[in-house]
């Protein structure tokens, strides 16, 4: 080999190391999703940019009151961000406007308004999971879905943070 080559080849492999591991990382690690409309505001504002993790849940399970992006499963091209309300063996029932699982009535700071309307009750089979937006009025989710429940398998990750247009932790 000649010298230039080996110079070239020297000044250029660590940047194609360093791009070869950015798009692993991507691919395998990050998720970047744009909220397209208001069905998570407050929380989420529209237009938003979050960032979350696909290895969230490679060892432990989705738990209710996680924010996630997962594949709608009316639409299984568009990815759709959600808070988990329901977990496997879960009965979801909205009584005038107040959420309750199992029987309780759940504490949801994070709504946008009062809800309005009564659904339910719905029985969270194993392996799935009853998601809605934190702006309820305002939300296209399981409510309305011909396909009620979010299984696992269709979970892209977990939303950990917007970066776009500011950054925000979101619990």
């Amino acid at each position: 080999m000649s010298g230039n080559v080996r110079r070239w080849i020297r000044e250029i492999l660590p940047y194609a190391v360093l791009l070869g591991a950015v798009l692993l990382f991507r691919v395998f690690i990050l998720i970047n999703a744009t909220i397209p409309t208001e069905s998570m505001e407050n929380t989420i504002m529209t237009g938003t940019r979050v960032m979350g993790l696909k290895c969230s849940y490679w060892f432990s399970e989705p738990e209710r009151g996680d924010i996630i992006v997962f594949k709608a499963p009316d639409d299984p091209d568009t990815p759709y961000v959600k808070r988990i309300i329901g977990l496997p063996g879960d009965t979801v029932e909205i009584i005038d406007g107040q959420t309750y699982v199992n029987g309780e009535a759940l504490e949801e700071d994070y709504l946008a308004e009062p809800m309005d309307g009564s659904f339910g009750p719905y029985e969270v089979p194993e392996g799935a999971y009853f998601v809605m937006g934190d702006n309820r009025n305002h939300s296209l989710d399981a409510r309305y879905w011909r396909n009620t429940y979010v299984y696992k398998d269709a979970i892209w990750g977990k939303v950990y943070f917007s970066y776009w247009p500011r950054l925000k932790w979101l619990k």
